[in-house]
């Protein structure tokens, strides 16, 4: 993507995203985005946790209804 780029063209880039959101609203908006990335790692460890323990929950499910899904064989009476 940046192959055809060459740093004067990368230099320019920069110092227009410098002139339109000023020296202030730049820390600010790395800011935001850097909470944004936290709370989107705190999410997806979250739902990996909730994923495992849900399916232990099911493995569970289907070792306890195996056990008791198993009937006992009628005996016979002489």
């Amino acid at each position: 993507m940046f192959g055809r780029l060459g740093w004067m063209e990368i230099l320019v880039i920069v110092l227009l995203v410098f002139i339109l959101f000023g020296h202030n609203k730049i820390p600010q908006m790395m800011k935001n985005l850097a909470n944004g990335l936290n709370v989107f790692k705190k999410e997806l460890k979250s739902e990996s946790k909730e994923q495992r323990e849900t399916s232990k929950n099911v493995h569970l499910k289907k070792v306890a209804t195996k056990k008791t899904s198993v009937k006992k064989k009628p005996t016979k009476k002489k």
